[in-house]
């Protein structure tokens, strides 16, 4: 029943924001506003229904430490698609033509706050969180990550192949990050650090979906493989690769930590004497 109270509550503030962002049509000073709004209410919420809930403190979204957490992970995410895009523009498949649009960034960093911090909130903090109590981590990673890359599949452009790279670059990774880390300002950091380099910086295509103009006069070409086609970079095989190579740190890194969840085992049926 928590599982439900917290998807609701959460989805609750995500239809909302997502509403109001969609009805100001990308207005800068109101998609900015709105978005960091939802972001903000989201984590006020989701702490509000795990204390009711689960009658704890929620210490993976504690405001402690939480400015170095997200700075940790912006910087990964940052390092991750800069990678990316370098490989990808090295063999022809990205080129920069000139500066793009602060202003187009200003509203993508609104907007791409509230995407990142409900995502996390709903896939890694509710979803991850409460089926690897009951079926540890490993289940609970495959599970949640072919569950977010489904949800990609009704995205414009996407197809199978699109739904599988975001399960394997970002579904499993960023679950791996929440393993490795127990507070999810690691995930939000290097979700938002990735999303926002890839949209708001080199003006790529975001999940099949159209948005304005980034830091960067930037156009993607060349075959999907390469360069994801219109679905963006995180079809990209590239794309794949960095994040199989970070999922490895991560849980490596989980595994040295001793935060990998067993799963729970039955107990042996007793006869009767």
């Amino acid at each position: 029943m928590r599982l439900l109270w917290q998807l609701v509550a959460v989805g609750l503030v995500s239809f909302g924001g997502s509403a109001l962002v969609g009805a100001v049509q990308w207005n800068v000073p109101l998609t900015l506003v709105l978005g960091l709004a939802t972001a903000a209410l989201s984590l006020l919420v989701y702490a509000w229904v795990v204390r009711r809930t689960e009658r704890r403190t929620p210490v993976e979204v504690a405001v402690e430490g939480a400015g170095a957490a997200f700075g940790r992970g912006l910087l990964i995410g940052l390092g991750m698609f800069g990678a990316v895009i370098v490989n990808i523009a090295l063999l022809g498949g990205y080129e920069v033509r000139g500066p793009g649009s602060l202003v187009g960034a200003s509203a993508l960093f609104g907007f791409m706050a509230a995407a990142v911090v409900v995502e996390e909130l709903i896939f890694r903090g509710i979803l991850f969180r409460i089926v690897e109590q009951h079926l540890g981590t490993w289940v609970s990673l495959a599970l949640t990550g072919l569950l977010f890359g489904a949800a990609h599949l009704f995205n414009p452009n996407a197809t199978l192949w699109t739904s599988i790279a975001i399960a394997v670059e970002a579904g499993f990774m960023l679950a791996a990050a929440y393993a490795a880390t127990r507070n999810l300002w690691v995930p939000i950091g290097v979700h938002f650090g990735w999303n926002f380099a890839q949209g708001g910086i080199f003006s790529a295509s975001v999940s099949g979906k159209d948005a304005p103009q980034g830091l960067l006069d930037g156009v993607t070409s060349g075959p999907l493989l390469l360069s994801g086609g219109e679905f963006g970079p995180e079809a990209s095989a590239y794309s794949v690769l960095a994040g199989v190579v970070v999922t490895v740190v991560f849980l490596w890194l989980a595994k040295r930590r001793g935060t990998i969840v067993p799963r729970r085992r039955r107990p042996a049926a007793t006869l009767a004497g």
